[in-house]
């Protein structure tokens, strides 16, 4: 099985690269297709709530991901505060809207990494991690120092930058958008989203650019690579 290509990078120095084009993203804040243009790396704060650094509110073993995240040990997931969205019937409030979470550095973001990896851990699953992308990749540098070599999979409501995504290519091994709404007016007044449509779709052929439809399991049935689209069904 192929190892995970964010380990390439990283020895070629790319990855590194990578990590500054991505904190350029920041001052003015571009990271989403709301594009805030806050400056975040000097205290400003957009529409997602999150500052400099990047801010957790939990990390564990998940059992209950798709079937091919979690499988028999759990997905090592991450679940970081706040969100480019205020979906009215969002799951996870208080971590989404009200900011639960505690704010810690890139180090310790790469210790969780390597926590989760150390418990048994399939893979390393970042749950709303669009507005932390910098703060991600520089976790990930320390991580592979420290011997990180699982899978990342990328959790996200599917309201993606392109540019962004980009940044991601050879890093996220496993894509875990949603693809929420095709209605613009819909998705405004029940997620709050500016261009919805037009941002999802173009960041789904980007992510099936980067790794196709075809999902790639190993022995375990467990994916490690590919694209995996979850729909939203809300009643009327």
């Amino acid at each position: 099985m192929r190892e995970p290509g964010y380990l390439a990078l990283y020895h070629s120095g790319e990855l590194a690269r990578r990590v500054e084009r991505a904190y350029a993203l920041l001052s003015p804040c571009r990271l989403c297709p709301r594009q805030c243009g806050v400056d975040r790396l000097n205290g400003d704060r957009g529409y997602c709530q999150a500052g400099a650094d990047p801010k957790v509110a939990s990390w564990n073993l998940h059992p209950w991901e798709e079937p091919p995240i979690s499988g028999a040990r759990g997905s090592g997931t991450i679940f970081f505060s706040g969100c480019t969205a205020r979906c009215l019937f969002c799951q996870n409030y208080p971590i989404s809207q009200l900011g639960v979470g505690n704010v810690v550095s890139v180090e310790r973001l790469a210790e969780m990494m390597l926590e989760l990896q150390a418990r048994g851990a399939h893979n390393i699953n970042l749950v709303t991690p669009t507005h932390f992308v910098p703060q991600i990749l520089a976790a990930l540098v320390k991580a592979v120092e420290g011997g990180l070599h699982l899978p990342l999979v990328y959790n996200s409501s599917g309201y993606e930058q392109v540019e962004v995504l980009r940044l991601l290519e050879d890093i996220v091994e496993v894509w875990l958008p949603d693809a929420k709404y095709a209605d613009d007016e819909v998705a405004r007044r029940l997620s709050g989203f500016r261009g919805y449509v037009a941002a999802n779709r173009a960041a789904l052929r980007e992510m099936y650019r980067q790794v196709g439809d075809d999902l790639l399991l190993d022995k375990e049935c467990i994916a490690r690579r590919g694209l995996i689209v979850r729909h939203l069904v809300l009643p009327c």
